[in-house]
């Protein structure tokens, strides 16, 4: 910016930059409370504090809108967990815990409604089911299913089904979204996630590691 450039261009600017986060804030927050067949463009367009016909620069459908909640913010931290999985050198079972650690951290944030929302009205919008499936559900599960075999193959877990037992891995924790944003509202009572996550990977410990008893009676031919 030149310096007869007026401030007010650069602070425009800089809003205009900002409005797609604060235009998928105000949608996420509304699918949180309303869900998605009855959140209105006009309510998220007022939410954000811009206009129907702004949002629609940005974002031309709800469908659309409810997408790049999903990319933007859904989705990295899938891709921090694969980083994660590449470069660490850590034993499996503790890659394992730091991961579900980081995914009951998402389950307790606003996006914690979004699974909620999938699983609900799929029925009314199978596309959105299908959209989540395979930009969130299979990539979780695949990136699960690769730390379990590393460690099985490293001998640091026991040999399991990986399918289902990523499946089990992820379960606690879609209960955990379910409970915040469907019965907790309307019960009064809340769940500790917090507990909920220390509690799941004390059993995932114990019902996956093996031990190094475990290792000396498999040395020794014992059943496993």
């Amino acid at each position: 910016m030149s310096e007869s450039e007026p401030k007010t261009s650069l602070r425009w600017r800089r809003r205009a930059e900002a409005r797609p986060a604060e235009i998928l804030a105000a949608a996420l927050a509304s699918f949180a409370e309303r869900g998605f067949a009855e959140t209105r463009l006009d309510q998220v367009a007022s939410r954000a504090g811009v206009t129907k016909g702004t949002l629609y620069l940005y974002f031309r459908s709800k469908e659309e809108l409810f997408e790049a909640v999903v990319r933007q913010q859904l989705i990295p931290s899938l891709e921090r967990a694969e980083a994660m999985i590449a470069e660490t050198d850590l034993p499996s079972p503790a890659l394992l815990a730091r991961i579900v650690t980081e995914l009951a951290e998402v389950v307790a944030s606003p996006l914690g409604a979004i699974p909620k929302l999938v699983l609900t009205e799929a029925g009314d919008f199978p596309h959105l089911a299908r959209f989540y499936f395979e930009k969130v559900v299979d990539r979780g599960t695949a990136l699960l299913r690769r730390v379990l075999e590393r460690g099985i193959a490293a001998g640091e877990i026991r040999r399991v089904d990986s399918d289902s037992a990523a499946l089990c891995i992820v379960a606690p924790l879609l209960l955990g979204a379910l409970w915040r944003h469907s019965l907790e509202p309307h019960v009064g009572r809340e769940i500790d996630l917090e507990a909920l996550c220390r509690t799941h990977l004390a059993l995932l410990q114990r019902g996956l590691t093996i031990t190094a008893a475990a290792v000396e009676a498999l040395d020794r031919g014992a059943p496993r």
